[in-house]
């Protein structure tokens, strides 16, 4: 069982020929909404990865609440452990301008209100995989960390969106998911040595015990482990919208972890299925099914 641990969007999305400025109003070529939440897409990602899911955080008790577990709800993915508060559901408010640049609000909204309590929701179990972001509070995420370990549960932590706060229980999960600005920053709150990114991962490693998986978007994947250092090339491919593709790279690899594979095996098939991600747009929408990921992973080896 993966258990993701997370934040839920709703994703509302405007086109613009161009971002306005300041008291500027813009004309808009048009709209949409897509479910979100770095939590729910990771969620989707392991379930559509084929593993049974176990979704935890909060939504509110508004019209916007149903369609931001839409997805989930067609994937199968436990949803008991989701609940309703009286604060909105989160949104996240994007603006994207002919040429691809967007800027976006996030309203944490009900995400802001997943408190350590609610991990009882969780059912932890020894063997579980626990899927972690910081779109919920921070406490909670340290909490969750605490309690898996205590449970003999696996933890993933995506380190997504950066904070500086969280450096301090980073250490403690198994696996560490950033890419590389964030692991960059994080490697300067941390002080870690080395004179490239390779040599402070391998630092980061050596001192904690764990492993840290830096992703590097069309340059590939690179993790250290106390033991050993792996570097993986990404698909050649044109990407559409790299929107979701991250998530969807910590959602597969959470998967492969649950299945028991070799950690290299693991971090293959997730960049495998964050490249496919960027081939549609949209972040839930896009992220591809194992069977997919499965043949693509074929087509290039």
């Amino acid at each position: 069982m993966i258990v993701v641990i997370g934040s839920i969007n709703l994703d509302l999305i405007a086109k613009v020929d161009r971002l306005p400025s300041p008291g500027e109003t813009m004309s808009g070529s048009s709209f949409a909404t897509a479910p979100g939440g770095k939590g729910a897409n990771q969620a989707l990602a392991a379930a559509r990865a084929g593993v049974q899911v176990r979704m935890v955080g909060a939504v509110g008790k508004d019209s916007f609440a149903g369609e931001a577990l839409a997805l989930l709800r067609e994937a199968k993915v436990d949803l008991s452990g989701v609940g309703e508060t009286f604060a909105s559901t989160g949104t996240a408010l994007i603006m994207v301008g002919a040429d691809g640049e967007n800027i976006i609000a996030v309203v944490p909204g009900a995400n802001a209100s997943v408190v350590p309590g609610d991990l009882s929701k969780a059912f932890l179990q020894k063997g579980d995989v626990v899927l972690l972001q910081h779109e919920i509070p921070l406490a909670t995420v340290d909490a969750a960390l605490d309690q898996a370990r205590a449970a003999g549960a696996i933890t993933v932590l995506n380190t997504a969106p950066f904070q500086g706060d969280a450096a301090a229980f980073l250490g403690k999960t198994d696996y560490a998911v950033a890419n590389e600005t964030e692991f960059d920053l994080y490697g300067e709150a941390l002080a870690l040595n080395g004179r490239d990114r390779a040599a402070r991962m391998r630092d980061f490693a050596a001192k904690t015990g764990r492993t840290i998986v830096v992703t590097l978007g069309g340059d590939g994947v690179m993790a250290a482990t106390p033991s050993e250092f792996l570097t993986l090339a990404a698909m050649k491919i044109t990407p559409v919208d790299t929107v979701g593709a991250g998530d969807t790279f910590c959602g597969y690899f959470a998967a492969g972890l649950s299945a028991g594979l070799a950690l290299d095996k693991a971090l293959a098939r997730a960049a495998a299925a964050g490249s496919l991600a960027c081939l549609k747009p949209g972040a839930q929408p896009a992220i591809p099914l194992a069977k997919d990921v499965d043949q693509a992973l074929l087509e290039t080896h």
